[in-house]
């Protein structure tokens, strides 16, 4: 991603819509952190794209419409006289496809060393070791693509994410206030399915409407994405996937690049029904909500309504004398609360 930098004050016009049934709206399209940012014409962020998720829908032909991989009903067009962003978003694209491994090499490379591993340390067969090894290799790309394809799988059961326009850009406002430190980051609110918040291989974090809907601040959804973050920090996301779906579908992630649409059907039956959510001490948490310039207390009481459970975050809220900057303007809690339209 070296060569993101001579792109960073580039800008150009383009048409945007979020889903296919909205109408397509000007914006303006600049190349940010490994992002494209998409603002509209009042320099308000609408969304952000990764750029290594970026895909072209019409290769070659103009105007180039691109979209976010695993969503092609948002849409991207930029038009033949914005030649120098498409040039730069196609260079871009290039080079990181360039630097994936290419799954000829990767298989033959994997076979080979699995054959050398099996003759001189038998241990590496053992479920833990090749885990392990599958979650040092596999590039964030391809994280991101199995969390794509695990998010699809659990559609049947939460529904498409909600899309409300105003909605999607105040999502898109609490996803830059509270950004990953690593992964893609990404924010989606859902119907139904998750019980609170669930974070898929690659970043994505899945947000019940509930926690958008139920309460009078967005210091609560605020709160939960936060101890998403800190668990998928601790807990990798593709480590839960895989310790769930065993070995075998360890060695196929390792020789194919995928773990498989068994396997992923699955662990999206899984997160759906019973899994339980991973512990995070309360010291973790207060670092976290600290960190993030969050406070506790919502998130507290949110959990526990009479705050006995919870009271050590309560009493030990890093902003319980001192308001951090806010989480969302009140224009922009509203906008999110009415995301998945009523």
């Amino acid at each position: 991603m070296t060569a993101l930098s001579e792109y960073q004050r580039l800008e150009a016009s383009g048409l945007w819509r979020a889903a296919p049934e909205d109408q397509r709206r000007e914006v303006v399209v600049s190349v940010g952190n490994a992002t494209l940012v998409i603002t509209d014409m009042r320099d308000r962020v609408l969304t952000h794209w990764s750029i290594p998720a970026v895909n072209r829908a019409n290769s070659g032909v103009l105007p180039a419409i691109y979209h976010p991989d695993g969503d092609s009903g948002e849409t991207l067009e930029l038009a033949e006289s914005e030649g120098q962003m498409i040039d730069a978003i196609e260079k871009l694209r290039t080079g990181i496809a360039r630097q994936r491994p290419k799954p000829g090499r990767l298989r033959l490379g994997m076979l080979l060393a699995s054959a050398a591993i099996i003759g001189g340390l038998a241990i590496f067969w053992l479920p833990g070791a090749v885990r392990d090894h599958a979650l040092r290799v596999v590039p964030p790309v391809k994280r991101a693509q199995i969390g794509a394809a695990l998010e699809r799988e659990m559609q049947t059961v939460t529904g498409p994410p909600c899309r409300a326009p105003g909605g999607v850009q105040s999502l898109a406002k609490l996803a830059q206030r509270l950004p990953s430190t690593r992964g893609t980051g990404g924010l989606r609110v859902v119907r139904g399915g998750v019980d609170g918040t669930a974070t898929l291989p690659g970043g994505t974090i899945l947000i019940h409407r509930s926690l958008v809907e139920d309460y009078e601040e967005p210091d609560v959804v605020a709160g939960y994405v936060v101890a998403e973050r800190l668990r998928a920090r601790a807990h990798d996301p593709l480590g839960r996937l895989l310790d769930h779906a065993g070995l075998a579908a360890a060695f196929r992630l390792l020789t194919t690049g995928d773990p498989g649409d068994a396997a992923l059907r699955s662990y999206a039956e899984y997160l759906l029904a019973d899994a339980p959510l991973q512990p995070i001490s309360d010291a973790a948490l207060l670092e976290g909500f600290k960190a993030w310039s969050v406070r506790a207390a919502p998130y507290a009481y949110a959990r526990d309504v009479t705050g006995e459970s919870t009271l050590a975050l309560i009493e030990a809220d890093p902003f319980a004398t001192e308001a951090p900057p806010p989480v969302l303007s009140d224009g922009d809690w509203l906008r999110l609360q009415g995301i998945c339209g009523g």
